[in-house]
Parts: C-alpha cells; sequence; structure tokens
C-alpha cells in the first residue's frame, strides 16, 4: 500500500464513505486475482458497509464479473439501499438461524464479520453464541471456501506499554468474557477448518478508526465535552479503517490450513496522551486528563501484515487532522464508544 495522497479532511459523509471504499492499485489486482463471488457476513456492522463497497469498486476496477453478497440483519436504517445503490447484494438474516444460514449462495471466499463485543457484561449468552458457535457453524457450511475471519487483539495479555506489541506467536492471555469469547472463536475455526481442510486466515483487529467512530473520534468527543481523558490505558495501535478492509480481503489468498494468523493495526505504537494533546491543539481546548498511565497496554505488532502488504495509506497525523476537523464541524458520529481504556475486559 502507498501513503494517500488525498490529505485535505473529508468534508461530508459522502466523501468520506468515498475514501473508506476507494481502492488501491494493489486491492484491485489482489482482487483480478482471485476467483468467485464474496460473501460478507455482518456486513451491518461498523466496518462491513465500506468493506462489501471495497470489495465491489476493486473487483470493478479489474473487470471481474462477480457478486459482492452483504448479509446481516442490518439494523441501521438506510444500509441496505446504500449498499445496493453501490451494486453490492443484500440478504437480511439472522445467521444464527439455521435454515437461513443453510438457504444462503455459496461463494468461493467469505469474510466473517459477525459478532459481538459491547453488551457482553448485560447478555454473555449472545456474546459466546455470536463470537463462538456461529464461526463453527459458518465454517461447516462453506468448508470449501476460502474464509478470513475477524478476530481481535483482546486475545493477547496487557504487554509493555512501551514495546512493540504482541506478535502473532504470542501467548494468548485473555482478559474478561468478551476476549475469552473470541479466543474461543479462534479455537473452534480452527478445529473446523482443520476436520475440512478448509483455508482460512484468522484476523486480529485492533484499532480500525474512521471519522464517526474510533478511538480517535472518543478522544476528540471527551475533549469537546470537557470531560477527563483516563490514561492508564497510555498506549494504543491504530489503522485507518479503508487499510484494515483493505487487508481483510488480500489475506483471502493467503487462506491456509491450519488458519494463518495475522495482527492487522499500525506501524507504530501511540501514547494516549500525546494524541490528546494533538486532538486538542487542533480543537482549540484544554485537555483535562485523570490518572496516570499504566506500565502495560493493550498492544499488537503488526509487522506480519505489513511485510505482506505494506504500510498505512493514511498517517496517524493525517488521521489528527480529519478528526479535529470533523467533529469541529459537527460531523456525524456513529455513536459507538470503543472503550479502548477498559482493563478488565468488561464491556
Amino acid at each position: 500500500m502507498s501513503v494517500s495522497t488525498a490529505v485535505d479532511p473529508p468534508p461530508d459523509d459522502a466523501t468520506l464513505d468515498e475514501r473508506l471504499s476507494t481502492p488501491t492499485g494493489a486491492d484491485v489486482a489482489a482482487l483480478a486475482a482471485l476467483a468467485g463471488d464474496i460473501l460478507v457476513l455482518g456486513a451491518g456492522g461498523k466496518m462491513g458497509p465500506s468493506l462489501a463497497r471495497l470489495a465491489r469498486r476493486a473487483s470493478e476496477a479489474a473487470g471481474i464479473d462477480r457478486r459482492v453478497i452483504a448479509v446481516s440483519r442490518f439494523g441501521t436504517p438506510g444500509v441496505t439501499d446504500a449498499l445496493e445503490r453501490a451494486g453490492v447484494e443484500t440478504i437480511p438474516s439472522d445467521l444464527l438461524d439455521s435454515a437461513r444460514l443453510a438457504a444462503l449462495p455459496d461463494a468461493s471466499n467469505i469474510i466473517m464479520m459477525a459478532g459481538q463485543k459491547f453488551g457482553t457484561d448485560a447478555d454473555p449468552a449472545a456474546t459466546w453464541a455470536l463470537n463462538a458457535l456461529l464461526p463453527g457453524l459458518v465454517v461447516r457450511r462453506f468448508a470449501t471456501a476460502r474464509i478470513v475471519v475477524f478476530s481481535t487483539g483482546n486475545v493477547y495479555p496487557l504487554t509493555d506499554a512501551q514495546g512493540p506489541g504482541c506478535g502473532e506467536d504470542h501467548p494468548v492471555g485473555p482478559v474478561g468474557e468478551y476476549a475469552h469469547s473470541a479466543l474461543a472463536r479462534e479455537r473452534i475455526v480452527t478445529y473446523v477448518t482443520g476436520r475440512h481442510r478448509t483455508p482460512c486466515v484468522i484476523m486480529r483487529l485492533n484499532y480500525a478508526v474512521e471519522l464517526r467512530y474510533g478511538v480517535l473520534r472518543d478522544l476528540a468527543d471527551h475533549l469537546v465535552r470537557r470531560e477527563p481523558i483516563d490514561l492508564t490505558m497510555g498506549s494504543v495501535n491504530l489503522i485507518w479503517q479503508r487499510d484494515a478492509n483493505a487487508i481483510a480481503l488480500r489475506l483471502l489468498a493467503h487462506s491456509a490450513v491450519p488458519p494463518l494468523v495475522v495482527n492487522v493495526t499500525g506501524s507504530e505504537t501511540l501514547s494516549v496522551r500525546s494524541l490528546t494533546k494533538a486532538l486538542a491543539a487542533r480543537l482549540g481546548v484544554e485537555p483535562v486528563f485523570a490518572g496516570s498511565e499504566a506500565p502495560t497496554a493493550l498492544l499488537s505488532n503488526a509487522s506480519r501484515a505489513h511485510e505482506l502488504f505494506g504500510g498505512p495509506t493514511v498517517e496517524v497525523e493525517t488521521l489528527i487532522a480529519w478528526t479535529a476537523d470533523w467533529v469541529r464541524r459537527g460531523g456525524a458520529s456513529l455513536d459507538r464508544p470503543t472503550h479502548f481504556e477498559e482493563r478488565e475486559g468488561r464491556f
């Protein structure tokens, strides 16, 4: 991936959505070399719509006639209409309904995004069903496909806040029920793909950002509301959502048995204090901090992904500038805080 030349802040939602779904030349080449249709499961969430549109646009640019199909309960109004206008087929469905799962069209390429993080404390059984039971059912249903399964860096323990983060070979150490259910997803996927010889990638993501949600948006919202920012989780990783989606699509070609595990995040360990000060300067407010940095943080080392696909297309400094501009102008929010500062695994 090459660094983006689009440095001006997106002025509106349409421009933002355009940037989130614009393929690079490498994305187009990857989709040109990929055979078969693409089925995106759990496509109605924060990342799914832009991933589906990115897949559609890259396929069209490559001259490939394929179906890109988005499947979700689609609880957010307008998502299906927007996807259909972009050339993405939509299928409203509850994937835990066995008859509906069986009735989905076959596809050679599956992006499995469905899962639950927030609401775990209120309904842990649903979290385990979506994060552990459902992925096994999906792999069994699409046993002859290539599958990329979204997972999370939360499967790792907290590590040195000044270090490079946990690589894929680092021992797992989930904290809290959500993280344990995510590890269960990985174990079940590994078992079922091994039984069926299904090529797969497990993609451990943290934290994708765009201007309507993510760690930078969380910090900016705290600043404009004059709320103190907890520094205990003093370091984070970030990646532009477009880049994370592009990696997910390009990982289809790297599916393997047993599954290839790939961390997906940015190339830097970032200080929450420094990010906050940079945003505050652009927003014209004085930050208020609470607590002090703990010696450990939730961090991932994504050097494997960067070796495969290159570095970010949008640098952190640009994301800070875009986020501050967006919030200052009253840009839309998904109103879904990341709770990145959570250290006890309660969501």
